[in-house]
């Protein structure tokens, strides 16, 4: 095999055993800055490295995905089905008004929590957006100059990485704010975070 190919094949592994072992998604800086920071190979060649190796995973069934903050290996969604029967624990259940909640966020961004309140008609549970925050999903990203100063709202890079998505321009197209929206099947990130309360507005929020 000549040097160069050598070479490839080597900066690939380095790659690919970088982001398998790193548990977490990894940028091309962050590849660059680290595993491959002796080799001061360009930003270009980085990416094509990545782009061969995503090619050879094409009919494996686990795939190299970007996702807003760097790449990551993860299992096809479409092969769920089976292996979610891997987990025999049932999954939380989150309640309409979380998702309902989520999605405005989602969509809607930034929003503060009445104007969340306006278009759902009822009062969002403090559990709710303390939920959400606490799982890294949203956050303030500022204040609205209106009296009160309400906070402001968006989702984060975490929400992004957790359904899969590289930026929010991948979001499915708004039909209407449904609970069925996002898909929650993959507990893996939140699992044993299950809380039954009473909500604000006296109904119970599975958050």
């Amino acid at each position: 095999m000549p040097i160069k190919a050598k070479r490839k094949k080597h900066y690939s592994q380095i790659i690919e055993a970088a982001i398998f072992s790193a548990g977490k998604p990894l940028s091309v800086d962050d590849l660059r800055q680290t595993v491959l920071s002796e080799f001061n190979l360009t930003v270009n060649y980085v990416i094509e490295l990545i782009t061969d190796i995503q090619t050879s995973y094409h009919e494996h069934g686990i795939e190299l995905a970007k996702v807003a903050t760097g790449y990551r290996f993860q299992t096809r969604s479409e092969l769920s089905p089976w292996l979610g029967k891997l987990w025999v624990e049932k999954a939380p259940k989150y309640s309409r008004a979380m998702l309902e909640t989520l999605s405005l966020i989602a969509y809607k961004q930034p929003i503060t929590r009445g104007e969340i309140e306006d278009i759902r008609g009822v009062a969002v549970s403090s559990n709710i957006m303390r939920s959400l925050q606490e799982r890294g999903w949203i956050k303030v990203v500022g204040h609205k100059e209106i009296p009160g100063r309400p906070a402001l709202f968006s989702t984060t890079s975490a929400f992004l990485d957790y359904f899969s998505l590289e930026s929010l321009q991948d979001l499915p197209v708004l039909q209407e704010v449904a609970p069925t929206m996002f898909n929650l099947s993959n507990e893996t990130a939140i699992e044993n975070s299950q809380v039954v309360t009473q909500s604000d507005s006296g109904e119970s929020d599975n958050v």
